[in-house]
């Protein structure tokens, strides 16, 4: 779901960059003449790699930050010098979303809430009409100023931003959302049914590392410490 929301970030980014909902009126692409719109994707795995690729499919001027030197090696090895990479510091956000025409949030700590990466003064430096999409939304956002919202009321705007910050995005697209997650999980679901739980996740560390919760005990550790509750390692179950 990540690669669909990553991808439909650019999709809704530059539908609310238009001047009706509120944009500052702004085509990714320039024309002849013209500078292309600046997108910022803070945050460079598979959310931000999509939102990326379809950025620069745009013909935007894209920069991605990150904190993994080797996910900036892997995205720069790919696009060559379509994209800019950049390291990921509170000086480097603060340039790069400042100067920005839209902002896509995709920062993900597995199993966590997502940290405040881009602060409220960030975005009151932004230029009006300016566009923010918060895809991490859905694990409380990297946004200060973001609260969720729904496919039925999509944006708000604050400090002259439009933040777009819906929950589920990939639920607008959800006949491809439904084939790409049925593509992903089938194979489990089959393992699960022909072998049983214990001894599917038995025979695959990958697959046993995907058990977040079991007969009440939470056994992914990340969830355990953003709930306050008792860890419980996955393994002990197979016992």
């Amino acid at each position: 779901m990540s690669e669909v929301a990553g991808r439909m970030s650019i999709q809704v980014g530059a539908h609310y960059l238009e001047k009706e909902p509120g944009g500052a009126g702004v085509l990714l692409s320039g024309v002849p003449g013209v500078l292309a719109a600046r997108v910022c994707i803070v945050g460079g795995g598979v959310a931000g790699g999509a939102a990326a690729r379809i950025a620069m499919g745009h013909e935007a001027k894209v920069t991605v930050l990150d904190r993994s030197l080797p996910r900036l090696d892997e995205l720069d090895w790919r696009y060559g010098a379509q994209l800019n990479t950049v390291y990921s510091t509170v000086d480097a956000v603060e340039r790069h979303v400042s100067d920005a025409d839209l902002v896509i949030g995709s920062v993900l700590v597995p199993g966590a809430a997502a940290p405040k990466v881009v602060t409220e003064d960030m975005i009151k430096a932004m230029r009006p009409g300016s566009v923010v999409v918060d895809i991490a939304i859905d694990q409380g956002g990297c946004f200060e100023t973001s609260r969720p919202t729904s496919h039925d009321d999509p944006i708000y705007t604050k400090h002259g931003v439009v933040h777009y910050c819906v929950t589920n995005m990939p639920g607008a697209v959800a006949q491809t959302s439904t084939y790409a997650l049925n593509n992903a999980t089938l194979p489990y679901t089959l393992r699960l049914a022909d072998q049983g739980w214990k001894s599917a996740l038995g025979d695959d560390p990958h697959f046993l590392a995907g058990l977040n919760v079991h007969a009440g005990k939470v056994t992914y550790e990340a969830v355990a410490t953003a709930l306050g509750l008792e860890y419980t390692p996955a393994g002990d179950l197979l016992i």
